[in-house]
């Protein structure tokens, strides 16, 4: 699967809200984004799940422009105001939240097998506000992956949390090498910081996402 913007831009009542701007990643890829605050950067990780309709340029999946086969393929994690979980909840509310819109079992249950399983059983009551940044990356991007049919992930600037690269970074190459598009939105922290170049908003000549999983040529020659 191949996921391209192509001279993306968005504008509102009062002007320019996404300058024009061009990505593509495909499957096992990571690509790092980033914009300035303020420059729409949410806008463009709606724009590439097909919740915004771009007011230039297209958004497409193999090709094919198609609004309701990218909103059931691309999932945006914690989004301000649009996937963002309520800060007051609890996290076990939280994961019976996100089970749910994974089609999972989500009972009382249900959700303390999944926290006991993922180490997580001592936080249940914990406001998921206090979580600490890592975890809370890594939870809400493994949940949202395992929706039915997701084959990419926006994750909506991790950096917001936490100044540790590392810490998002890592969450967001394991989820491309499992085969997922990965498109990582950044604001907050320094380009230099960036594990590799990012792509950025208001452009069109991208650096190349990074691959990151192992091509099965690869692996034979290695074995």
């Amino acid at each position: 699967m191949q996921l391209r913007a192509d001279r993306v831009s968005l504008d509102g009542p009062h002007g320019t809200v996404l300058p024009s701007t061009s990505l593509t990643v495909a499957d096992g890829e990571l690509a790092l984004v980033h914009g300035e605050p303020g420059t729409g950067v949410t806008a463009f990780g709606l724009a590439l799940a097909g919740r915004l309709r771009p007011t230039t340029g297209t958004v497409t999946i193999d090709d094919h422009a198609d609004e309701a086969k990218l909103r059931s393929l691309v999932a945006v994690v914690d989004a301000p105001g649009v996937s963002e979980p309520d800060e007051a909840l609890s996290l076990s509310v939280v994961v019976g939240e996100e089970l749910a819109l994974a089609a999972q079992p989500a009972g009382a249950a249900d959700v303390r097998r999944w926290l006991t399983t993922h180490d997580l059983a001592p936080y249940a009551d914990t406001r998921f506000e206090r979580i600490e940044p890592a975890l809370r990356t890594r939870l809400l991007a493994e949940l949202t992956a395992t929706r039915p049919g997701v084959g990419a992930l926006v994750l909506d600037r991790p950096d917001r949390h936490t100044s540790e690269v590392e810490e998002w970074a890592m969450v967001a190459h394991e989820h491309a090498e499992r085969g997922l598009a990965v498109v990582v939105l950044t604001a907050t922290v320094p380009v230099a910081a960036l594990p590799s170049p990012p792509a950025r908003i208001g452009q069109h000549d991208q650096p190349p996402p990074q691959q990151c999983r192992a091509e099965a040529g690869a692996e034979g020659e290695d074995s």
